[in-house]
């Protein structure tokens, strides 16, 4: 008897041994299995890539292969009653079952055994993901490695993550994938934002995607949006009043284009980058006002003229908004005008004059003349072909005078200008057949793009420094280039702030509120590019209006075509501060308070303009030079200063300021308050300058 029992507990240890051998194994098996063949999550990877403004908001997209819209989303940003309408129809015990449903499942075997065919369905969210990951025939065989998938999947990734890939990923007709793509195209917003009618058409779509599109057989997808209504009464979410009461009927059941807003900007973007989402400094409000805007000129004008628009703030020349066209339809649609070149007409102007003032040649209240000149042989005219004899700096900028620009041009020196204006970032483009720059450059003689003015324009609204503009910020300081003074970069603006407006523009918000803004206008030769770069204490905005082709527009210049759209965008911008210090004069200096050589500029006359046979040039200190500064009692022992040549008085400038007039001699004393470096200049009563650049130390 003791050898049965002990017989019988023997194979009942074996037993139980193997058993759990058996059971190691499996386990084992399993692990090495879920190691070895892991969800394949590529289809995740292959996502469109998506360009957004600065609150991560949609501007434009890049299909994913096979060209399918996919956009990555997030259980975050849906709307949660969606959610729950998804939950409550496709998967009730989605939180509970460890992503197959056994009672589910139990019941639809069951069912389909009495019904003698498959009657209701058992699939989980989690193994429709699985299916979506890695579409196969719908077998039984494919429906258990669905089920082996979907318990991988649980094992990996928490609840919220399995339900951001269904919502990334699930069909919604024709070349929709994702819950984001899907409420885009047929709704015009983000999933955010969606309705409870909305909600329930895009819950009810995956299920049968294109037997249910909207744009195809709206009263199919109406009809399955109403079951998935009454199931949500029935779980409770809403009231069975509420389901009823909810209109279907004014669902807009089409297909809209995905988003383009900033396009031109997006794909540029997206070309320097490998991230799935751009991140941009674009304000996407402000973004699709100015789009708006533009395409309502456009359509005003009737030409078949194209506009283009960039905002930056002047903090950081974050860029705000940017329009390089009417969009992918319109004539050269693909072509971003924001960046082409043109001709900029008199837009570099305040440039001319602000270095004149560093240089000392000219102050606000030098009087020019306006009269009929040659500069070689070219010979420039105004506008509307008339001259005004003798005005002021003032005057000559704020009417946008031809000859004077020319002759102080002249004196400041065509080559030397375009030299700076490479030198801080923003190269001018002469035409092929001109080796050097030449006076015409002051008049739109050379190419420009609409982004480099508002770059150089920047400079004049932030003491004299140029900055690149920046579309992605990407935590990069950078220090940019002084171009010109923060002295003569304010004087430009305080003539620029008190231009006339154009005639018959309506006052705006920025009038109506005092917040001032600086302007210039261009009118490229031909009427062929209209330009208007204004800037306020916050924004500069630039606009070009013209052909795509660069054929002329007879009549269109820029003071009625780009400046009141220019002011229009400043009536939009949030948070814009106009120009905060009175920038105006308190009037007309008092002739005998102007300095002898600032009181006009006289014609340069035959000859090379030297004295005793020498031209103006600085003796000391000489350019490049580095000073030593010697302290004193009440700052530093003053420099010496020596000049030869030119025709006296000689004027005195450093960075632009005047620091002292010697009558009838070239030297002097100068006594600097900081160090650093520092641009001194001279010039003589007939206009003439020599420059050296110094460092004090």
């Amino acid at each position: 008897m003791m050898k049965v029992d002990e017989v019988s507990v023997r194979v009942r240890r074996r037993t139980a041994v193997l058993f759990a051998g058996a059971v190691v194994l499996a386990l084992a098996g399993v692990l090495l299995a879920d190691r070895w063949f892991p969800p394949d999550l590529r289809r995740l990877a292959h996502a469109s890539r998506s360009v957004v403004d600065a609150s991560g908001r949609l501007l434009s997209a890049m299909p994913a292969e096979e060209g399918r819209w996919r956009l990555p989303v997030t259980v975050e940003a849906v709307d949660p009653l969606y959610l729950s309408l998804l939950v409550a129809y496709e998967d009730r015990r989605f939180e509970r079952h460890p992503g197959v449903d056994v009672l589910a499942l139990s019941r639809a075997i069951v069912d389909a055994i009495l019904a003698g065919r498959p009657v209701s369905g058992a699939s989980t969210l989690t193994m429709q993901v699985a299916r979506l990951l890695e579409p196969r025939p719908r077998t039984i065989g494919s429906k258990l490695i669905e089920m082996a998938r979907a318990l991988q999947l649980e094992r990996r990734f928490d609840k919220r993550q399995i339900l951001g890939m269904y919502l990334t990923l699930a069909p919604y007709g024709g070349n929709l994938e994702g819950i984001r793509a899907a409420s885009l195209v047929y709704f015009g917003k983000e999933p955010i934002d969606l309705t409870l009618a909305e909600s329930a058409l895009l819950v009810a779509l995956p299920q049968s995607p294109e037997r249910r599109r909207p744009d195809l057989a709206p009263d199919v997808a109406r009809e399955a949006a109403v079951r998935v209504l009454l199931r949500a009464a029935d779980a409770g979410l809403i009231p069975l009043a509420e389901a009823g009461a909810t209109s279907l009927a004014a669902l807009p059941m089409q297909r809209l284009a995905m988003p383009e807003a900033a396009d031109h900007l997006a794909r540029r973007e997206a070309a320097r980058s490998t991230a799935e989402v751009v991140r941009t400094t674009i304000d996407g409000r402000l973004q699709r006002r100015v789009e708006d805007m533009a395409r309502d000129l456009v359509r005003r004008q009737g030409d078949q003229a194209a506009v283009a628009v960039v905002v930056a703030e002047i903090e950081g020349r974050r860029v705000r908004a940017y329009v390089g066209g009417q969009g992918r339809d319109a004539p050269a649609g693909f072509v971003d005008l924001a960046r082409g070149i043109r001709s900029p007409g008199s837009t570099l102007k305040p440039f001319i004059y602000a270095l004149a003032f560093d240089d000392g040649i000219v102050r606000p209240d030098t009087r020019l003349d306006d009269l009929p000149q040659h500069f070689g042989s070219y010979a420039p005219m105004n506008f509307d072909r008339e001259f005004q004899g003798t005005v002021t700096v003032r005057q000559a900028l704020q009417h946008s005078l031809n000859v004077p620009a020319a002759a102080v041009f002249e004196r400041v020196g065509p080559a030397r200008f375009a030299a700076l204006l490479s030198w801080a970032g923003v190269p001018l483009h002469l035409a092929r057949r001109e080796l050097v720059p030449t006076v015409a450059v002051a008049l739109g003689g050379a190419g420009t793009t609409l982004v480099d003015l508002v770059q150089l324009y920047g400079a004049l609204a932030d003491d004299g420094r140029v900055l690149p503009l920046v579309s992605v910020d990407d935590g990069v300081k950078r220090d940019g280039r002084r171009l010109v003074s923060a002295k003569s970069a304010r004087e430009v603006t305080a003539i620029l702030a008190d231009a006339p407006r154009p005639a018959g523009l309506a006052q705006g918000l920025v009038a109506a509120a005092g917040r001032r803004v600086a302007y210039k206008t261009g009118t490229s030769y031909g009427f062929r590019d209209a330009w208007a770069i204004g800037y306020s204490a916050s924004h500069i905005v630039g606009v070009w209006v013209g052909h795509p082709d660069g054929s002329p527009r007879p009549g269109r210049d820029g003071r009625g075509t780009a400046a009141p759209l220019m002011f229009a965008v400043f009536d939009q911008i949030e948070g814009n501060r106009g120009l905060e210090i009175d920038l105006r004069p308190a009037g007309p200096m008092v002739a005998a308070a102007i300095p002898q050589a600032h009181r006009s500029l006289t014609p340069r006359g035959a000859g090379p303009g030297e004295i005793d046979g020498k031209p103006l040039r600085i003796l000391f200190p000489p350019d490049g030079a580095t000073v030593e500064l010697r302290p004193a009692a009440s700052g530093y022992v003053p420099v010496p200063l020596e000049a030869e040549g030119g025709a006296g008085p000689l004027a005195w400038h450093a960075d632009g300021a005047p620091i002292g007039i010697v009558e009838g001699e070239a030297s002097g004393r100068w006594t600097p308050d900081a160090r650093g470096f520092v641009r001194l200049s001279v010039v003589d009563g007939r206009g003439r300058v020599a420059v050296a650049h110094v460092r004090l130390r």
